[in-house]
């Protein structure tokens, strides 16, 4: 299966992809709206409420304006490289477990982003009320994993 075919094949059996994708898959972060597919060889994240999908895009739009220095990237346009996508996804969501549970701010892992992007919801009443000064700090600590050696 060439690349074309295989896109063509996601947007067609992952019509609601998670905008935490790649904090998913690689183990980091868990969901209860989750749904992990298998498309040819790969692996793909689908969230099964489309209210929650719209929540975390809406989320994660925040996060990525707020991390534009941090990033050091004035304007955001397309797809991030994966590393700097994992820095947003994983230290956003790490940075938000902190501002909203500050015993736990050594977190390693997420195990709901439904339930973590509810709970700051029901805690700010809005997501533009988030302290992004405070999660970006994570955003910009998050060390992404070093690629592992071929022996």
């Amino acid at each position: 299966m060439d690349e074309r075919e295989y896109q063509q094949a996601r947007e067609r059996l992952n019509q609601c992809p998670c905008p935490y994708e790649k904090a998913i898959l690689s183990s980091r972060c868990a969901c209860a709206k989750c749904q992990r597919l298998n498309i040819a060889e790969r692996e793909a994240a689908a969230c099964v409420s489309p209210t929650a999908q719209e929540r975390c895009v809406a989320l994660l739009e925040q996060l990525y304006q707020n991390a534009r220095f941090a990033l050091k990237q004035p304007r955001l346009e397309g797809p991030q490289p994966h590393s700097k996508a994992m820095k947003v996804q994983c230290g956003g969501l790490f940075g938000l477990v902190a501002v909203l549970f500050s015993e736990r701010a050594e977190v390693s892992r997420v195990e709901n982003i439904d339930a973590l992007v509810t709970q700051a919801l029901s805690t700010f009443g809005e997501l533009k009320k988030l302290p992004y000064q405070e999660i970006v700090k994570f955003i910009s600590n998050y060390q992404v994993r070093a690629k592992r050696s071929q022996q």
